[in-house]
C-alpha cells in the first residue's frame, strides 16, 4: 500500500510536476489553500506531507504547519517544507515552525522523493513495500 501524501502548493505548474512524479510513490492529494488544506485533512489520514511556505489565503504553510504541530491529532505527520523561500532565515522559520526537513526550489525532484522516503522510515510510517522502495534514485 503507498503512503498517502498531501501536497500543499500554489503554483500550477509545480502542482502539475510533483503529482505526475510523486503519485507512482504515494497516493497524492492536492491542495493550494488553507481552507482547502483543512477540508482535505479532515476526509483523509495523511503519512506525509509537502507544505510550501506561500499558499493561497489568509494562512501561509508556516501557519498551517504551527497549527498541526499543536493539535495533538495532527501534530506526529512529518511535514517536508518544500519552497522557493530559499534564504537561510526561511530555513530557521520552517525549522521553527515545525517542519521536519528544508527544502528549497528549484531542486532535483529526486532529491525530494528521498527526503520523503527518508521522513517515512525515520518516522517509522514507511508503509511502501521493499520491491517499490527500493525503485527510487538516491542522490
Amino acid at each position: 500500500m503507498k503512503p498517502r501524501l498531501l501536497i500543499t502548493e500554489d503554483d500550477f505548474e509545480n502542482q502539475k510536476l510533483l503529482t505526475v512524479f510523486l503519485t507512482k510513490y504515494f497516493n497524492v492529494d492536492l491542495c493550494d489553500s488553507a481552507d482547502s488544506f483543512y477540508e482535505l485533512l479532515h476526509k483523509e489520514r495523511y503519512d506525509i506531507i509537502v507544505m510550501d511556505i506561500s499558499i493561497r489565503g489568509n494562512k501561509n504553510g508556516l501557519d498551517l504547519t504551527r497549527e498541526l504541530r499543536n493539535n495533538p491529532d495532527y501534530s506526529n505527520i512529518p511535514i517536508v517544507c518544500y519552497t522557493a523561500h530559499a534564504f537561510n532565515r526561511d530555513r530557521i522559520n520552517a525549522l521553527d515552525a515545525g517542519c521536519d526537513v528544508y527544502i528549497s526550489k528549484p531542486t532535483d525532484i529526486y532529491v525530494l522523493l528521498n527526503e520523503l522516503m527518508n521522513l517515512l522510515k525515520r518516522k517509522g510510517k514507511m508503509l511502501i513495500d521493499g520491491s517499490l522502495a527500493g525503485s527510487y534514485a538516491t542522490t
